[in-house]
């Protein structure tokens, strides 16, 4: 498991400005933020995929170079990760995207449902995918969205991308997972609440970003 909070880097400058209640109001340097912690756990886990030399020629000479053997398909999980999965788009700006709509079904029971509304994505059988959310609460979500997803084919491999995440979260996909994964996280936080919300956190990723929703 890579966690970026676990190193000093400017990374650590955007989380906190996330979780700054001072600086939530600013939406746009909230999705910035986002976008930005994105782009760095993008290079990380470039870092992993494997990789071919190829000849590259300039105007002046040829020279060689480590290139990816292939892109990796991103999935946003909608509608908190659009700044997010942007960050990764910059980065690996040839891939293919899918597109996932799941969210708390809100009930009076103390079981968290999952709805699975709108997904698209591209033939994912034998690629690596980099799924995107920026909360990793409760976990669930990310099974119901990964199952959902694995009905367009079985993948390589799974990379689990979130900016803020915490320790249920974390071992309920560890518990459940049945395929090949890894964990890329902006900073793991203490605990989930009674209502089953990350603490510190940030509150809602979604209204912060986009405004409060109906």
């Amino acid at each position: 498991m890579f966690i970026l909070a676990n190193q000093p880097s400017i990374a650590n400058q955007f989380i906190a400005e996330m979780r700054d209640i001072r600086v939530q109001q600013d939406r746009m340097r909230f999705r910035e933020n986002l976008k930005r912690l994105g782009s760095i756990l993008a290079y990380e886990i470039s870092k992993s995929f494997p990789y071919e030399e190829k000849e590259i020629t300039s105007p002046l000479a040829s020279s060689n170079t480590l290139l990816p053997s292939s892109q990796p398909v991103l999935i946003a999980v909608l509608r908190a990760s659009l700044p997010f999965y942007n960050g990764f788009l910059s980065v690996f700006d040839q891939s293919e995207s899918g597109f996932i709509g799941a969210f708390r079904q809100e009930n009076t029971s103390d079981e968290i449902q999952i709805n699975l509304g709108y997904h698209a994505s591209p033939s994912l059988d034998g690629k690596i995918v980099i799924l995107a959310d920026p909360m990793l609460a409760t976990g669930k979500s990310f099974l119901a969205s990964i199952e959902k997803l694995l009905e367009h084919g079985t993948p390589s491999k799974i990379h689990i991308a979130a900016a803020f995440a915490a320790p249920e979260g974390i071992q309920y996909l560890q518990n459940h997972l049945k395929i090949s994964h890894q964990f890329w996280i902006g900073v793991v936080d203490e605990k989930l609440n009674a209502q089953s919300y990350i603490v510190p956190g940030l509150g809602d990723a979604g209204d912060l970003a986009f405004g409060p929703k109906l």
